[in-house]
């Protein structure tokens, strides 16, 4: 593009165009934009009748530009942008009307230079052109004199006498003559530099004849240490290192990594010696002892409970030092159970010898504690767990503003997650995470020696050697991944890249660093960003953030048409993020005063990130723990008792009032298994003016699955998507199509053209009519029902993304499913999707996952003369769109109509209930019952079912009779007592409070509103559906809820299968407002 034109816009967004038209007003108002599907190609927006018509303008092989008009009308091709500009200023050249009014580019107000955080000296800059291959060539030659006078009269402010007279010489003739000469290069697409290389070939003459010596030597070495060569190897061949020709610095860099590979391996050599295998001790989590009480006949004993996770034992013991005879072992712990209403009160439920099931409830200390005994117990489970992949992974992330200082003596507090806000007890110190992912701003040190110093006191804290997946810098951003030896054949697909955000965004002081990778069939993403400085520029990191959401690439090639927020199962975003608490600057002393009372939520209310995700500006469905720690930003150095919040300037006082400019948020597809256990900051790392902020997470993974069933036998799968309807806020006048995406696919599916049916002032409704039938390449249930589907409506016109999506086939796993999920397209919501799902598989047992192993019991419901009243339900909000934090219901960006909870699995057997659901009995008398409920998404394990179940599972695409309504699930066994249910997932705080109840509505008529579910109907309903009842049509008559615990009315073996539900209507799912 040309160095300036007004219509020219560069990478502004499709949406953004469209309000810059829209604003202008008149017919033939026109810009012009980079394409946002074809790399070098640039999109024509047109503005006519309040519509806009966007045609693509594509380079051929000469680089000659075309505009895709109107068919009949001949192909001009034109040099230039502006050439062809100026001939669509004529009438009749295919478009929906000749160009008239350029729209004007809106300015940007580039950030300013932090005085206290100067950047590494640069050229000035005028010599940053975004432009240069077509920006004039008098501009050009310009630059490239401004440039040589510039460094040769820094030349002449230098001390040349330390060096040689040659090579003074040398760096002159460079400046003087072949930099403009590798300036040309550039310009015409060579970044070789011929000039600069000649340049350093002549100055490290003697240095390359040096490394040609040494370069063997080190060699031979390092083949001595390498222990995959065995004794007695002869001599190898000549290393392609000891060539002379290749380049210095490459030359250079072989010799570092080297001496690095040399320090690894002899580092490795050192443990080994000394009794570590692998970098492991034998030993890895010492014993730990728990301090409880249990009541016996009303009356409160104490108990000692000692875990020993590497026998895979817990040792029940009635004094600290008594007798250990008295165990269960690991595979005879069957759940635990935490009490939701007593924090501190955990059951647990085991077998004994004789297969009977014990459940036995203790009260701990505190629920820290609580927690501490249930995450060794998870990894007793996770550590003699005879699978052989995880379902279950632990990350810690953290992220420090290092202050330009570097770290003190000690670090381990970060790394154990202690201090201030959620942090983990101090039994769970020698836990190690799966994943230790570390950000940092402002670092100081060099690469190597920042992963070294994180390696070394993970060593100590853990004992393991962890493996370095991947570190990326940017100037001083950085990112570093860490792994466990073991999962070091897991990982695969690692990326990094980064993006450059600061002054006018080509200076990397400000921008972001990223990691993506692959753990076995889990897609992980990380971005570390160090957002705009300063309070009042709020938009500007608004803008910082879509960018990098924007430009960042990482992650599936093959999904080009998404963001990063689309292509993970889990996406982590980390950093100095820099939103400031929006007070008067007068408040200072106010804030710091709330902050020692250690009341934040007002402060919090006033919190710049929050309110613009409040306001859907920023991380859309993006997560984030509660604070419930104290700013971390701005302390006197060496301090946490003092925020240091003014600053004086030439300009006068600035001030940075404390502020939470430090956080970690995620984004994880529907249905997926998170929770964060940790989320706070330290109190003992006072080198910078912030304090490091560390979070822990609990993520469910998939493995990569080899399916156990015949191919040539096991029936075919299938993914039916049906009824679609898109309803997108856009002015364009176009055709619609959706694309599905899925690594369960063979390939990408296209539908037909959508049918445009209504056009409302700014959006547009599309209907999909025809049903799409999407072939999975393995059709078992375990590996389907963890696997999505990426959906993305595009134009047909340029090929262009107007919104994605997600869809979680586990929401399908009984029946048909309606969905309704939002669509977004760079971090902006662009409509809204509705439709149904219904998914056939082979048949199989899905195997209980190891999060399920903890589960959250319902509170405990109060007997009142004879009947059982509930008073409380947890159902997990999260699995409905929801997450409930402070109060408030958040939308998620999903949600489905999902079936009743107590349909059981399709291919369980009675063996596998006694497994998975555990008889825990009934209790006696007048006791207090406990009413548990099991999870829809990952399985009823009830009994048996019979054979109409089966019929409904083989069956599932039958065709569904519209005169039968939802129909009732099979119940288990009316004697089998109520079940645990698992945790909640996304929904992380343990110690909520519980929510009031609320009554159970009937489904909606087709002719009605969709029904907002309460957060208590988030897909599991409080009590039992009642037994279904004929209505008139479009009537609904509500229905008292029925408690099934008390009748054997119906049993499972006598009740008509499950069908699914066909709407006459596209029917819309739930909505989630």
């Amino acid at each position: 593009m040309s160095s300036y034109q007004p219509w020219c816009h560069g990478t502004i967004t499709r949406s953004k165009a469209e309000d810059l038209l829209s604003k202008a007003a008149r017919d033939g108002s026109f810009l012009i934009r980079a394409s946002e599907s074809i790399q070098r190609a640039y999109a024509l927006c047109v503005l006519y009748q309040n519509c806009v018509y966007t045609y693509r303008i594509l380079p051929n092989e000469d680089k000659k530009l075309s505009v895709q008009a109107s068919e009949g009308v001949p192909i001009r091709f034109f040099s230039m942008l502006p050439e062809l500009v100026e001939a669509y200023y004529s009438p009749n050249m295919g478009l929906i009307t000749h160009l008239q009014y350029p729209v004007q580019r809106e300015e940007e107000v580039d950030e300013e230079p932090e005085s206290n955080n100067l950047p590494p000296q640069l050229p000035p800059r005028n010599f940053f052109t975004n432009d240069v291959k077509d920006s004039d060539p008098k501009s050009s030659e310009q630059a490239c004199k401004s440039l040589s006078d510039t460094y040769l009269m820094r030349l002449q402010h230098m001390d040349l006498s330390i060096i040689p007279e040659e090579h003074h010489m040398a760096i002159q003739e460079y400046f003087r003559n072949s930099i403009c000469l590798d300036a040309e290069q550039v310009q015409y697409g060579y970044p070789n530099l011929p000039g600069l290389k000649k340049l350093t070939m002549t100055i490290c003459k003697n240095l390359n004849s040096e490394i040609s010596r040494i370069l063997p030597i080190l060699e031979v070495f390092h083949r001595a240490l390498d222990q995959q060569l065995s004794p007695g190897i002869g001599q190898s061949p000549k290393q392609n290192s000891i060539d002379s020709g290749q380049s210095v610095s490459f030359r250079l860099e072989q010799l570092t990594q080297l001496l690095y590979s040399i320090e690894d391996k002899a580092k490795m050599s050192t443990f080994e010696s000394v009794g570590n295998e692998g970098g492991h001790r034998k030993s890895l989590i010492p014993l730990v002892t728990f301090e409880v009480k249990q009541e016996s006949l009303a009356i409160p004993t104490k108990m000692f409970l000692k875990v020993d996770v590497e026998s895979g034992k817990l040792f029940l013991k009635k004094s600290k030092d008594g007798p250990e005879d008295k165990f269960f072992v690991h595979n005879k712990i069957l759940q635990l159970v935490k009490s939701q209403r007593m924090h501190a009160k955990l059951v647990i439920v085991a077998e004994t010898e004789k297969e009977k099931v014990l459940r036995k409830e203790f009260t701990f200390e505190d629920a820290k504690k609580r927690e501490g005994f249930c995450q060794l117990l998870q990894q007793m489970k996770n550590k003699h767990s005879e699978k052989p992949e995880p379902d279950m992974i632990t990350v810690f992330v953290g992220t420090w503003n290092m202050g330009n200082a570097s770290p003190p003596h000690s670090t381990d507090s970060w790394f154990q997650c202690k201090g201030q806000g959620k942090t983990r007890d101090d039994t769970a110190d020698q836990i190690p995470h799966d994943f230790y992912v570390i950000g940092t701003q402002e670092d100081p040190l060099g690469e190597r020696e920042w992963a070294d110093t994180v390696k070394g006191v993970l060593r100590k804290i853990t004992n393991i050697s962890f493996k370095q997946v991947a570190i990326h810098t940017l100037w001083n951003i950085r990112i570093v991944v860490l792994a466990k030896p073991q999962h070091e054949n897991r990982i695969s697909h690692v990326f990094s890249d980064s993006v450059k955000t600061g002054i006018a965004n080509t200076l990397g002081n400000k921008g972001a660093v990223g990691v993506s990778f692959m753990f076995n069939g889990t897609s992980f993403g990380f971005v570390n960003s160090h957002l705009t400085s300063g309070s009042e520029k709020k938009l500007r990191r608004n803008q910082n953030y879509t960018n990098i959401l924007r430009f960042l690439n990482l992650g599936d090639k093959k999904l080009n048409p998404f963001d990063i927020t689309h292509r993970f199962t889990h996406l982590f975003w980390l950093g100095d993020l820099n939103y400031r608490v929006e007070f008067p600057s007068t408040e200072a002393e106010y804030i710091v005063t709330k902050i020692k009372q250690q009341q934040y939520q007002e402060l919090l209310s006033k919190d710049q990130l929050n309110m613009e995700r409040n306001d859907g500006k920023v991380f859309l469905h993006f997560d984030e723990e509660e604070i419930t720690f104290a700013p971390t930003y701005r302390f006197e150095r060496d301090t946490r008792d003092k925020y240091a919040y003014t600053k004086a300037k030439a300009t006068g006082t600035k001030y940075n009032l404390p502020s939470w400019c430090d956080r970690v948020l995620w984004k994880s597809y529907p249905l997926i298994h998170v929770v964060c256990q940790a989320y706070g900051c330290t109190n003992d790392i006072m080198t910078s003016d912030h304090s490091p902020l560390f979070a822990s997470f609990e993520v469910g993974v998939a493995s990569q699955f080899v399916s156990k069933q015949d191919p040539n036998i096991a029936p075919q799968g299938g993914i039916q998507i049906m009824n679609c309807v898109a309803t997108l806020l856009t002015k364009s006048k176009t055709k619609f199509f959706i694309e599905y995406h899925s690594s369960c696919l063979e390939k990408t599916v296209k539908t037909l053209d959508g049918e445009n049916m209504e056009h409302l002032d700014g959006s547009i409704k599309v209907w999909f009519g025809n049903q799409v039938e999407l072939t999975p390449i393995i059709s078992d249930p375990e590996y389907l029902l963890d696997q999505h589907i990426l959906i993305c409506v595009k134009s047909t016109d340029c090929d262009e993304s107007y919104g994605e999506s997600c869809v979680a086939l586990r929401a399908a796993q009984f029946n048909y499913t309606e969905f309704q999920i939002t669509l977004t397209h760079h971090g902006e919501k662009t409509g809204t999707l509705t439709g149904g799902i219904q998914l056939r598989t082979s048949e199989g047992t899905p195997t209980e996952k190891l999060y399920d192993f903890i589960k959250v019991e319902k509170d405990d419901t109060v007997a009142s003369k004879g009947k059982v009243t509930q008073t409380h339900d947890i159902s997990n909000p999260s699995y409905m769109g929801m997450s409930y934090k402070g109060g408030k219901v958040v939308d998620k960006g999903w949600s489905y109509s999902m079936p009743p909870k107590h349909l059981p699995i399709a291919g369980e057997g009675s063996k596998d209930a006694k497994k998975g659901g555990y008889d825990v009995g009934w209790p006696s008398g007048d006791e207090k019952v406990s009413e548990m409920f099991d999870n829809p998404l990952y399985g009823a394990m009830g009994k048996s079912r019979g054979k109409d179940q089966d019929h409904q599972q083989k069956d599932l695409l039958a065709p569904p009779d519209p005169n039968i309504s939802t129909s009732r699930p099979a119940d288990g066994d009316p004697d089998r007592p109520p079940l645990p249910t698992p945790r909640n997932r996304s929904f992380t705080c343990s110690e909520t409070k519980p929510q009031p109840p609320t009554s159970i509505p009937s489904r909606a008529s087709a002719h009605k509103k969709p029904v907002v579910p309460t957060r208590s109907e988030g897909g599991m309903a409080p009590n039992r559906p009642p037994l279904p009842s004929k209505s008139r049509l479009g009537m609904s008559e509500p229905q008292k809820p029925r408690d099934y615990r008390e009748s054997s009315e119906l049993p499972s073996k006598h009740r008509p299968p499950a069908r699914p539900v066909h709407p006459e209507v596209p029917k819309m799912g739930r909505s989630v407002k």
